[in-house]
């Protein structure tokens, strides 16, 4: 939650871009993020689009490439599952082909077998003695971190 102080200083395009070069090259970001982060500055129109065209042009700003490692990240270090995945990569509005294509990075035996660890380590945790609960507990955590049901339920049916 930002918070607004007043009307907006000027900035000039030169800054913008400076600044969003800076923005950029701390994390990939993509092109939602940086346009409204223009916006913030107080960059609309033309100006708006060419920062975002030099940005593309300097290779500051990679929407696949972000993607990626948003794919790898969420994955690795967040243990997301692909349905959340793309869950908040629509909200940024990133295309669907970009989606699909950014999904091979994460490899099938990998996400079976996180999939696995996490609801071996929720159902150490859980102290629900009722077997029915129990499982469906196990299964909405694992659907909240948005796994494919037919999976958690292959995995959860195999632990018995």
């Amino acid at each position: 939650m930002s918070h607004k102080s007043g009307p907006k200083k000027w900035i000039s395009k030169f800054d913008a871009l400076a600044k969003l070069q800076r923005y950029c090259a701390y994390q990939d970001r993509c092109h939602q993020e940086v346009r409204s982060k223009l916006l913030d500055l107080g960059m609309y129109g033309d100006d708006l689009e060419e920062i975002i065209a030099q940005l593309i042009e300097e290779k500051f700003l990679d929407e696949e490439r972000f993607t990626r490692s948003y794919v790898r990240g969420k994955f690795r270090i967040n243990k997301w599952g692909k349905i959340r995945i793309q869950q908040e990569l629509k909200k940024r509005k990133i295309s669907e082909y970009l989606i699909r294509k950014s999904m091979e990075e994460i490899p099938e035996e990998d996400y079976i077998e996180q999939l696995r660890e996490i609801i071996e380590k929720k159902a150490a945790s859980l102290k629900e003695a009722d077997d029915y609960k129990r499982r469906n507990k196990l299964a909405a955590y694992a659907f909240r971190r948005g796994y494919e049901s037919e999976l958690v339920w292959e995995i959860i049916n195999k632990m018995e």
